[in-house]
Order: C-alpha cells, then structure tokens, then sequence
C-alpha cells in the first residue's frame, strides 16, 4: 500500500466517523469523497470501515449495551429494550437481502446523493418547524410498535444520500420521541443495521479482497472510529441545546454545490 493509498484510506475513514451519525449521510459523502479523490468505489471498503463506527459506538454506550446483555434471562427492561431494537431492525434486513444489489447497481450515483440531500435537506427543515410533540423519553420507553415503525423509515436510507441516522432519528422525533432519545435509539438500531449489511457484502465478495485492501481498510476503521466517537459525543451534546437546522441547511447548501459542480465538469 504506498502513500496515496493510506491517504485515502485515512480521508475516507475521517468522512465515515463524521459523517455515520450525523444527519447528512455517510454513503453518500463516501460516494462523493471516492468520486472527488478520483478513487475506485469499493463497496466492501465502505461497509468494513463502517466497522469503526459500530466500535465507537459499542465503547460510548458499553454500560447500557452490557446491562441489556447481562439483563435478558430476567430484566423486562432489558428484554424490551433489546425487542425494540430487533423489531427496528427486521424490515431493513428483510429490504437489504432483496434489493440491495438493485438499489446499488442503480442509485448509487452522485446525482442520486446530490439530489437526496438537498431534498432531505428541506424536510429536516419543515420537520423543525413543525416542532413536533415528545412524548417519549428515553429508549426505554419506546413502544414495540414506535420501533418497527422507525424501522420502516429507516429503510429510506437506502436511497444513497437520504442518511440512516437522519431518516431514523427525524422519523422517530416525530413519532413524538425526545431528540436525545431519538439519536441515542439511532445509535442502537446501527449496531445490527452495519453489521448486517457489512456480512452480507464479505459473504458476496471476500474471495475478491488482496492484502493491500485489507491494509487499507485497516487504516479507514482505525480513522472512522477515532472521528466517530468524537463525532457521537459532541453530537449529543448538541441537541440537547440546539435543532437540526444546521444539518439541513448544510445538506442544502452541500447538495447543490455538488450538484452544480458535477454536471458542469464530469
């Protein structure tokens, strides 16, 4: 792997951390990125650095994960917990394992991405406005039907550029859940959402993988996790005092730029 390679490696590995539990995208600003650095996309890349994420993730909420593991022979809160998470995550599996090859050979596309951020972009705006009621406090608290229908909107994120955090965390706000609960339920419902979707693209194409790209993908994991923990907790911190509004107006903003920057030079 020269020098180039792990530059790229490492660009690629910063936009994932930043970018996966952000409402802006990750797929789609990977696409972009791959695109700008004029690198091959690579699929299996994409989703073995997502790994980086899932680790930043099970590190920031260890204690909750742990006290849910050790908590299901007896604990009802940890048995509801762990159900909501697994009914939210059934129809992305089930949607994924059908279509996946489909929605890869014809979205992914930087004019899909464009157009996908602008446009969730300005519904992350009305949504804002809308200001919708919370209800629901924390994770705990979600109801299994709350949860299969946040799973249903999470499978819109597989439109490159719609986001998985953005679709989950602004469909479950309106479905009346606090924001901090929301993003933390996000978090959650990702563990399974990557992991899955990571096995499923090794089991197709791992024959293919040389030791450069595993070098390579080294590097981009090691870069997602760092960025994304620090990503998660400046996240939280966040929305506990502030809207969404920065994120959508950026998606606008960004979604058009590319847009505009695409047509005219490729």
């Amino acid at each position: 792997m020269d020098f180039t390679q792990i530059i790229h490696a490492i660009i690629m590995g910063i936009v994932e951390g930043l970018t996966e539990f952000l409402p802006v995208s990750s797929t789609g600003h990977l696409i972009l990125t791959s695109k700008i650095l004029g690198m091959k996309e690579s699929e299996v890349f994409e989703v073995v650095i997502q790994t980086g994420a899932i680790f930043a993730v099970i590190l920031l909420y260890f204690q909750k994960l742990w006290a849910t593991l050790i908590g299901l022979p007896k604990d009802p809160v940890a048995q509801k917990f762990a159900l909501a998470v697994t009914v939210a995550f059934i129809p992305a599996a089930v949607l994924g394992l059908l279509f996946a090859d489909t929605i890869t050979a014809y979205l992914f596309n930087p004019t899909v991405v464009c157009i996908s951020l602008i446009v969730g972009g300005v519904l992350m705006l009305l949504i804002e406005r809308m200001k919708p009621t919370a209800t629901v406090a924390t994770v705990d608290d979600l109801t299994l039907k709350t949860a299969f229908k946040i799973g249903l909107i999470q499978c819109l994120a597989m439109i490159p550029g719609v986001s998985r955090s953005g679709a989950t965390i602004m469909g479950a706000t309106l479905l009346g859940v606090e924001r901090k609960a929301a993003a933390e339920f996000s978090f959650y419902l990702a563990i399974p959402t990557l992991i899955g979707a990571g096995v499923l693209v090794l089991a197709k194409d791992y024959a293919t993988l040389q030791a450069a790209d595993m070098q390579s993908m080294a590097v981009g994991l090691l870069a997602a996790f760092v960025s994304a923990v620090i990503v998660i907790k400046a996240f939280i911190g966040w929305l506990t005092k502030h809207g969404f509004g920065v994120f959508a107006w950026y998606r606008i903003i960004a979604g058009t730029v590319m847009l505009i920057l695409f047509q005219l030079y490729t």
